[in-house]
């Protein structure tokens, strides 16, 4: 008893029969995503429109389901139509059959040229793919009838009329079945590939018994089958009579071209053709059986009959373009991490081959004057000594660009180097180039931060792309850099403004290697002008030494005198005995209210209007000044940030405040020593108008005067004005001190020119060889005129003015830009190579002329181009003479044929039946065979409802499909 009242004894093991299985679980899911998409029940459509498969918009959905362990993808392929009016829908009752059944019948986008496959097949607008989600595939026969049963059970208890297909097999064979459930109806979806094609099945009368039996009418005498055929022919044989790119000729680069290619030019066009087939559809839309004979004996299916005729042509994989290459080989020397020194051995800027030598003493040796006239020698010649150093030093074999492709391009950066004007090696009038706002392509080089496509800049990038792609690759880059830098160093030294650079300070809209060429021509032309006025006040003193040097009026220029530098202010007791007046020590030493000296007004630029001193009735002066400083952005990046690790305190901000002011306080010397006795009010009437308030006033006679006073900021204790305006000392912009240094900023400038290395030069050039390509490419497009070109080239600008703004731009986007540019290169190749071969240019009568044209437009631009007048239009026959030329030349073994021109008329007999005996001979056999076959029968009993049947067919060489839907009626089994 004790052991049967044993609680464990009790216990036992319970199935529960009602646990839902792995299979069900995978049908609930799929009802599960079919209700989440809304695909329950009926639906009404309006019939599609002709050709709306292709011009209209495909989308999809996705999602996963499990089948135990196994994941599956379920995807909602439907096209998006415009929601259907009631009045537009007028079978809403219970004998109205699913879309989907109603697209079997339909003849309106039979073949489209791009749609899934299963559009293709079936002319469907709406389905589900069940495919497997990794590269698994169902191949066992019971797993793929446990799907489609699973597939069944779901649409029968959804009710969902849209059909449902499994992929299974390998995915390459692209295999489905499916099936589609209506109120009583249902449709079959049924498929076949093989390799091998029965010799039964290659015509037409073999597929329509194959149809009819497996649909097995029990009618004893069926309607007749609704055909549609597409032959497709190919033409491969057409590239090298039609293709009208040379190669480019690499031997002429030292004549200054090359394949035809000017110095500062780049390449463009195909290396090969861009074309590689042509593919002619040939199409029967609408036959019947019965009155086209199709089998393994004869065919009435002539191409040159039939009525319809489509054509696309098959774009080449991945031409070999050359602008294309171009941009790409010059883009990977941004990856490089050579140094000019590791390129090519011992640098020119190392003196004795000891490093970290002084770079000043090393570049005055490599510019030693010459004792000759400088009129007599270009530039080059005159750092001809220098560079003989350095060639003495590698090698003259080793240079990796010979001296006659050296010197053409030195010659083409610096045209003012074959002859400078006559006096004091000044440059030529040609040496400035125009303005930035007078540029034509100044949105562009703004927006691509790159140069104005006439700087030295912009020619020095497109000279180094060249050589980095015909000569030495980074080798040369290096080499020609090394040979540039020089240049430079010898203009600074020598006073020579550098040619092709807007005068001014450096435009920061520009990259930052051309704002550091412009630095350096703001140096050239400071130190110049400077040099000039110590030569013409040394002429002027021994000539007339009695003629002042101070003249009011004259430019900034002939206010230097005989010093080096400007130089701090003097003392005013030094100021007194340079004007010539001596100070009484015993009126300084008295009351301070007594009237100080009369100072002599020094640097006087001009009288300011009618302004009047507020102390005196004296003019107001405007005084000669210096310039502000010119800087680059990196400069201005620097000083940035200086000027914000002084922080926020008071401290910090009174120096910042300081430092900001340098300009402001010379500008103050400069208008204290113009305007002897002035005030702050009369500085700032004629610098800063608005921080000086009039207003009319009447005063005690009744009289309206004027009446004046700083604004509010100007009264502000200890600012930043009044104390500058306290420290200012009455002295001339010739004797302050430079506020910009030439010197320093150009040995700085020539110092980052010296270790830039050939990926941080590409870096810095890169936005400029984009700029050069993209002018490029319109200037192409601009003789195509080609629209989808047009809207790519802005996208193009578009993205690269996002991408090539910022410092260092990712590769990533780099590379997409270039990609970008080499498919529009292409896509131009492409025109040109299409209107070569349907010879546009020929044609004599321009309404041919511009429907060809148009037609070549669409060839690029769609899928796919009806051809108007099919075989007997221009177009048409053109094409006809094509492949008529292709079979000539395949015929004909031992000897060449006779080429018949594309333009030319064709003399064929005109007797059709003359034609169409030959016509055998003028195409070659098809490529591919499409033939579509519907039937609307009862089935499976003669009382059964009508209902469609379809049945598509491809045949090629090595593939043979059927696709077939066959529907049912579900209602009396």
């Amino acid at each position: 008893m004790a052991a049967d009242s044993d609680p464990e004894s009790e216990v036992f093991e319970i199935t529960d029969f009602t646990t839902a299985s792995e299979w069900e679980r995978f049908i609930s899911k799929v009802e599960e995503v079919l209700n989440d998409w809304k695909l329950i029940g009926e639906s009404s459509k309006k019939p599609p429109e002709k050709g709306e498969y292709t011009a209209g918009l495909w989308e999809e959905k996705s999602d996963e389901i499990l089948f135990a362990d196994f994941k599956f993808c379920i995807k909602h392929h439907y096209f998006v139509q415009d929601a259907c009016e009631k009045e537009d829908v007028e079978d809403s009752g219970e004998d109205s059959l699913p879309v989907a059944m109603q697209d079997l019948l339909s003849t309106n986008n039979d073949f489209p040229p791009i749609a899934h496959c299963l559009v293709r097949w079936y002319g469907l607008r709406e389905f589900v793919v069940i495919s497997p989600a990794a590269n698994d595939a169902v191949i066992s026969e019971s797993k793929c009838n446990l799907l489609l049963s699973s597939i069944s059970i779901a649409l029968g208890n959804t009710g969902c009329q849209v059909p449902v297909f499994v992929q299974i097999h390998q995915k390459w064979r692209k295999l489905y079945v499916g099936e589609c459930q209506g109120p009583g109806v249902r449709t079959d979806f049924e498929m076949v590939h093989l390799r091998k094609v029965p010799n039964q099945y290659m015509h037409l009368s073999g597929l329509l018994d194959i149809f009819k039996s497996k649909i097995g009418s029990p009618l004893t005498s069926m309607p007749s089958v609704n055909i549609a055929i597409r032959f497709t022919y190919i033409l491969q044989d057409w590239q090298q009579y039609f293709w009208p790119q040379q190669p480019p000729d690499i031997d002429a680069l030292v004549g200054g071209e090359v394949g035809g290619l000017e110095f500062g030019k780049l390449p463009f066009g195909a290396c090969e053709d861009p074309i590689s087939e042509l593919h002619l559809a040939t199409t029967w839309p609408c036959l019947t059986e019965g009155i086209i004979v199709d089998n393994d004996v004869y065919s009435d299916l002539d191409p040159l009959q039939a009525p319809q005729w489509s054509v696309r042509v098959r774009k080449a994989d991945n031409p070999q373009c050359m602008l294309g290459d171009f941009l790409s080989e010059f883009f990977r020397l941004s990856r490089r991490k050579e140094s000019t020194d590791e390129l090519l051995g011992k640098s020119a800027f190392e003196e004795n081959g000891k490093e970290g030598a002084d770079i000043s003493q090393a570049l005055s040796k490599l510019t030693e004057p010459a004792p000759v006239p400088i009129h007599k020698l270009s530039v080059s010649s005159m750092v001809h000594s220098a560079r003989k150093k350095i060639r003495k030093h590698r090698g003259a074999d080793e240079s990796p660009l010979s001296n006659d492709v050296l010197n053409a391009i030195l010659f083409f950066l610096f045209p003012d180097s074959r002859l400078l004007d006559g006096s004091e090696g000044k440059p030529s009038s040609s040496a400035a180039i125009s303005s930035a706002s007078e540029n034509e392509d100044y949105p562009l080089y703004s927006q691509l931060k790159s140069a104005p496509s006439d700087s030295l800049t912009y020619k020095l990038a497109l000279c180094l792309c060249m050589v980095n792609f015909y000569h030495g690759g980074v080798r040369g880059v290096a080499h020609l850099w090394q040979e540039f830098v020089l240049e430079m160093r010898y203009r600074w030294e020598n006073n020579c403004l550098i040619h092709g650079l807007a005068g001014g300070p450096p435009d920061l809209k520009c990259c930052l290697l051309h704002q550091k060429l412009q630095m350096l021509n703001c140096c050239i032309e400071r130190k110049k002008a400077r040099d000039d006025g110590k030569k013409r006040s040394a002429m002027d003193s021994a000539g007339n030494a009695d003629k002042t040097k101070s003249d009011v009026g004259k430019s900034w220029d002939s206010w230097s005198d005989s010093e080096d530098e400007f130089f701090e202010c003097h003392s005013d007791t030094e100021e007194l005995k340079e004007s010539g007046q001596e100070p009484n020590k015993k009126s300084a030493a008295k009351d301070d209210a007594k009237e100080p000296p009369v100072l002599k007004p020094e640097g006087r630029f001009q009288q300011s209007g009618s302004l009047t001193l507020l102390g005196s009735e004296e003019p107001l002066y405007i005084p000669v000044t210096q310039e502000p400083a010119p800087m680059t952005e990196d400069l201005l990046e620097e000083q940035s940030e200086v000027l914000a690790k002084l922080g926020t305190s008071a401290e910090g901000a009174h120096l910042r405040a300081r430092m900001q002011s340098a300009c402001l306080l010379s500008d103050m010397e400069s208008f204290k020593a113009a305007n002897p006795g002035c005030s702050l009010e009369d500085f700032v009437r004629w610098y800063s108008p608005r921080d000086y308030v009039e207003e009319e006033v009447t005063d005690e006679k009744g009289n309206v005067v004027i009446k004046g006073e700083l604004s509010q900021r100007m009264k502000i204790p200890n600012n930043m004005w009044v104390e500058a305006w306290e420290t200012a000392k009455p002295t001339p912009a010739r004797r302050q001190r430079r506020l910009f240094d030439d010197t320093k900023e150009a040995e700085k400038v020539l110092h980052y020119l010296a270790v830039q290395k050939p990926a941080d030069l590409t870096r810095h050039l890169l936005p400029c060889v984009v700029h050069a390509a993209l002018l490029k490419v319109k200037e192409e497009e601009t003789e195509e005129s080609i629209p989808s070109v047009k809207q790519t080239i802005k996208q193009i600008i578009s993205h690269s003015s996002k991408v090539l703004r910022f410092p260092n731009p990712d590769d990533k986007k780099l590379e997409d830009i270039i990609t970008q540019i080499l498919n529009v290169e292409a896509t131009i190749a492409r025109a040109r190579s299409l209107k070569a071969k349907f010879g546009t240019e020929r044609c004599e009568k321009p309404n041919e002329k511009e429907d060809l044209e148009k037609f070549v437009s669409c060839l690029l631009e769609e899928p796919e181009v009806p051809i108007i007048g099919a075989g007997r239009g221009h177009a048409g026959t053109i094409i006809h003479k094509m492949f008529l030329n292709a079979q000539r030349l395949t015929e004909s073994s031992d000897e060449a044929s006779v080429m018949v021109p594309a333009d030319e008329e064709l003399r064929r007999p005109s007797s059709s039946d003359d034609r169409r005996q030959m016509s055998g001979s003028d195409f070659p056999a098809p490529a591919g065979r499409e033939i579509i076959l519907r039937l609307t029968v009862p089935r499976p009993a003669p009382y059964s409802k009508a209902l469609p049947q379809r049945m598509y067919s491809v045949l090629t060489k090595d593939d043979f499909r059927l696709a077939g839907a066959f529907s049912s009626d579900t209602s009396f089994f």
